[in-house]
């Protein structure tokens, strides 16, 4: 019983340690730059910077393995799977379009632009330049899945047909926290907006 004990005590500071850590890493990340124009009870409209991003274009539609594949594939270009071998900062959140081939993007670091990144290793990585764009978010916690992401993205644009918001199609899913991280998960789904000021 008291190995036990100890045991159990040994696995609870562990997890602990892990969550600090989490946490702590996160505060020090660059984040997607934007700007709350308004906020209403379910969801809130930000205006983003015009933004670099890396990313790769997968034939699914599927969160769980679009998410696995393009992470994988992408932090690999920052961990150094480039011509330099050069390690990228991980920044936040990891993009991910609602498309029938999804885009996952990262957000490259404001120190870096298209000529002075290092060239990856692998060919279907790419360079994309966001332009700026207003964007409604709604916002959960917990693990994401593709049915957790659809109901919100329902919820979302019920809730700005309801304020007579026109929305385009282009949706996306933001997630926050690295898979390690299981204490206040942050997640997102955004869509862009038509001209706002008609609304």
């Amino acid at each position: 019983m008291k190995i036990t004990l100890i045991v159990l005590g040994i696995l609870v500071l562990g997890f602990v340690i892990v969550q600090i850590y989490a946490m702590k890493s996160q505060s020090g990340i660059e984040n997607y730059p934007y700007k709350v124009v308004k906020r209403f009870p379910r969801f809130e409209i930000r205006n983003y910077e015009a933004t670099l991003f890396t990313s790769v274009k997968l034939s699914t539609n599927n969160y769980k393995e679009a998410s696995g594949k393009g992470f994988s594939i992408l932090a690999g270009y920052i961990f150094g799977g480039n011509e330099t071998n050069e390690k990228i900062a991980m920044t936040s959140p990891v993009s991910m379009s609602l498309e029938d081939s999804m885009t996952i993007m990262f957000m490259v670091p404001k120190k870096f632009n298209k000529e002075n990144l290092p060239k990856p290793n692998q060919s279907d990585i790419e360079f994309k330049e966001e332009p700026s764009k207003t964007m409604a978010a709604i916002t959960f916690g917990g693990w994401a899945n593709s049915k957790k992401i659809e109901a919100y993205k329902n919820k979302l644009k019920t809730a700005l047909d309801e304020e007579g918001i026109s929305y385009s199609n282009k949706f996306y899913f933001f997630g926050y926290n690295p898979p390690f991280e299981i204490l206040n998960r942050k997640n997102e789904v955004l869509v862009e907006l038509q001209d706002i000021s008609k609304n």
